[in-house]
């Protein structure tokens, strides 16, 4: 039996459902003292102090320290940028028929970090 072609309303749904997680994944709180754009540039001052007397292997270890540093406060400021209330607003729109779709339980939303109130304003309820 073939499959059935998706509407593109089931697609929108699909998007808002994968942007919503990947935007909890990616605004997870992770263990440890929590970084800033301040305490990365403070790193980074550390290291260019540190070149000019650093042999050449070891400012090599630094430069590419430094490019990390900076790659990691690049994606600190485009995740901060994110607006989570409105891509919580379009998955509370979708996850009920998403999740109705693919079989997905009140448990699983819950494993992977959505809270309940969010799911309780999805409709998703917890089975008996």
């Amino acid at each position: 039996m073939p499959r059935a072609k998706m509407s593109n309303q089931e697609k929108d749904g699909n998007k808002a459902v994968r942007d919503y997680l990947d935007a909890l994944d990616t605004n997870k709180p992770r263990r440890g003292r929590k970084r800033t754009v301040e305490s990365i540039n403070a790193q980074i001052a550390v290291i260019e102090n540190s070149l000019p007397d650093a042999s050449a292997t070891k400012k090599l270890t630094l430069v590419q320290e430094r490019l990390d540093l900076r790659a990691e406060m690049d994606a600190l400021t485009v995740s901060g940028s994110v607006d989570m209330e409105s891509l919580e607003a379009s998955f509370v729109d979708s996850a009920a028929a998403y999740g109705g779709r693919r079989g997905i339980s009140y448990a699983a939303w819950r494993e992977i970090g959505v809270s309940a109130s969010t799911l309780k304003a999805a409709g998703i309820q917890r089975s008996t």
